[in-house]
């Protein structure tokens, strides 16, 4: 019991991540730009944006699937990004990813016992009648029978191919499971049971997720922490509680608003914020802060520079020179 006092509450510290790729005509896309943030051990930390914020490169390039262009992730006391390729799969282990669409992600060609076994093997886990044991312990775990694991992809609904994923992810017995929006392509009557799937995993097990999606409603019920994300910045970070009673960027403030409430009198009394104008391209953003071009509250420093994320109590970070 001693020694656990001393390990650091944080399961992984990113500071100063960056991905761009770049295009042609000599151009960069700066998809994730400047990225700091911690997820302590058994948090669910969510990430929310809309699409083509860069919310699935920061998942990718954390699991390092792309290369990142620059910062620091250290994972468990491990500088992950500092690690040659070779030395990467023991890391791999530890760190797994639950994709968005359980229809891409699955192979078409392999059965259920196969997709789930594949990573037993890379890892020299299991083999043979012990990897058939550990399928279908796999199997059940997710609320799938181990009579599908003969079956292929195509047989399977949405909603159980995730499932397939969701073993597949937890076959190597992480530590952290990135899930990359994992019901955003699910009908709404299955979201939920995926949901509480996830959230009755990571209490049973110990696990540590990050929770991207487009949804702000949907992360309220799932994580500790939000973090908002715009444009490859992140805008604000605040626990769940704290954000939904007092978002304080107006960005976060504009997708709070577009979320219904279920009290009519409420729901009419509250004043919805339309942002104006389109998402800016993040090979050309806007200088200085990226939101200003968007924003109802913008000052004349927000086009000279770009403001830094300051904690405004309680651990509420936001980078807004609006706000006082």
């Amino acid at each position: 019991m001693n020694q656990t006092t001393s390990i650091n509450p944080n399961l992984l510290e990113v500071n100063n991540l960056k991905k761009y790729f770049p295009m042609k005509g000599h151009r960069t896309l700066k998809a994730v730009d400047d990225l700091s943030f911690s997820i302590a051990r058994g948090e669910t930390l969510g990430l929310v944006g809309e699409s083509g914020c860069g919310k699935t490169t920061v998942g990718r390039t954390l699991i390092r699937l792309y290369e990142p262009t620059g910062g620091k992730m250290s994972f468990d006391g491990v500088d992950v990004f500092a690690l040659p390729e070779k030395k990467m799969l023991p890391v791999r282990r530890q760190m797994q990813m639950i994709f968005q669409d359980p229809y891409s992600s699955l192979n078409p060609r392999m059965t259920v016992a196969e997709i789930i076994s594949e990573p037993l093997e890379v890892h020299q886990i299991a083999s043979g009648k012990a990897a058939e044991d550990r399928v279908s312990e796999l199997l059940e775990m997710v609320g799938l029978s181990k009579e599908h694991a003969n079956r292929f992809p195509h047989e399977f609904s949405g909603g159980q191919r995730q499932r397939i994923g969701i073993a597949r992810s937890l076959a190597v017995e992480p530590k952290f499971i990135i899930c990359d929006e994992p019901i955003s392509a699910l009908d709404v009557s299955i979201q939920a049971q995926v949901i509480n799937l996830l959230e009755e995993l990571q209490e049973k097990l110990g696990l540590t997720y990050l929770f991207i999606a487009h949804d702000i409603s949907m992360v309220r019920h799932t994580s500790n922490r939000i973090a908002v994300m715009y444009l490859g910045k992140l805008v604000e970070l605040a626990s769940s509680t704290e954000l939904y009673k007092n978002p304080l960027h107006p960005y976060t403030q504009a997708l709070l608003s577009a979320v219904p409430i279920a009290d009519p009198e409420l729901e009419a009394s509250r004043q919805r914020i339309v942002l104006q104008g389109d998402v800016p391209s993040p090979v050309d953003p806007p200088a200085g802060c990226r939101f200003r071009s968007r924003c109802r509250m913008a000052l004349p420093i927000c086009a000279e520079q770009d403001p830094e994320l300051k904690n405004f109590g309680s651990d509420h970070f936001v980078s807004c020179f609006a706000i006082k």
